[in-house]
């Protein structure tokens, strides 16, 4: 395994941290995560409010990883 592990992030957060702790694992920009995830939700390819409330809650936070 290559020692990655997915976090919300405390640092570069909007709201709960999940879409940079995302862009961070797949070390991409997170503003390119924020704008799938907001293209997503617009155009109902699925409901994205619901699966950023889990992902809330199931992802641990930076401090917690580490």
């Amino acid at each position: 395994m290559n020692g990655k592990k997915l976090y919300r992030s405390e640092s570069d957060r909007m709201l709960c941290g999940v879409c940079a702790g995302i862009a961070e694992y797949f070390q991409i920009d997170a503003t390119l995560i924020r704008l799938a995830w907001v293209f997503l939700c617009c155009f109902g390819v699925f409901p994205g409010v619901v699966a950023y409330i889990i992902a809330a809650i199931i992802i641990p936070t930076q401090s917690a990883v580490q």
